[in-house]
């Protein structure tokens, strides 16, 4: 998943990025509403956090501009905890969901996770498709109840497919959700990233569930359970 931090101070800038990179997120920085704005615009993104308080453009404005440029990914606003003005100006201006400040990591972590989850189309942290099961929260998958060992790419490379289950989702995407702008993107790679989780999940080839569709990419092919 790939996400945007909007927040002008420096020390809480730098630890959403590393504590999202750790929790398995691709994460671009702005450090105001102008350079959030051209991030917004510009990149691939599957969520953003937004502070506020921004210099520059201030961030109801971002927002604004952002859905009506028509950008649907969800927003999750970072603004003082006693100002429930800027809270409600907030959603009506587009976000999702709030987190007032100051705040645990943890909280920031579940809202995004929710967020992407009703974005995919899931009601629930575990995403059931046939016996094939991905925890969001714990960040683990099973096969009929057996636990799969996965890498970090090999995990985030099947959370991105399952949340988008039945779509097609192509190289280019699934590589600029897993590396940052400047990385070298060779098909070649991807290809292998995606047939080592296909190939974990399914020893035997009898699940089939990561399709590949020549010249368009991927698509998690085994239905979706309808109470997940």
């Amino acid at each position: 998943m790939r996400a945007l931090v909007v927040e002008d101070e420096a020390a809480l800038r730098d630890s959403l990025k590393a504590s999202l990179s750790a929790a398995g997120f691709t994460v671009d920085v702005a450090r105001d509403g102008d350079e959030g704005l051209f991030a917004g615009m510009e990149y691939p993104l599957d969520v953003a956090v937004i502070d506020l308080g921004l210099p520059g453009l201030p961030g109801l404005e971002l927002i604004r501009q952002l859905r009506a440029a028509r950008k649907t990914y969800p927003i999750l606003i970072l603004t003082a905890r006693d100002n429930w003005q800027d809270k409600v100006e907030g959603l009506q201006a587009g976000a999702d969901d709030y987190v007032a400040k100051p705040f645990h990591f943890e909280e920031v972590l579940a809202r995004l996770q929710a967020l992407l989850r009703r974005a995919g189309g899931w009601a629930s942290p575990q995403l059931k498709c046939g016996p094939i099961v991905l925890d969001t929260r714990a960040q683990t998958i099973t096969v009929g109840g057996a636990p799969i060992e996965l890498t970090t790419f090999e995990y985030r490379i099947l959370e991105h497919l399952m949340l988008r289950a039945g779509d097609v989702i192509s190289k280019t995407e699934l590589t600029e959700r897993l590396y940052d702008q400047d990385f070298e993107r060779d098909s070649n790679v991807i290809e292998v990233l995606v047939g080592r989780p296909r190939r974990k999940l399914d020893p035997q080839e009898q699940l089939r569930p990561i399709e590949t569709l020549r010249g368009r990419g991927y698509r998690f092919a085994l239905p979706r359970d309808t109470g997940s």
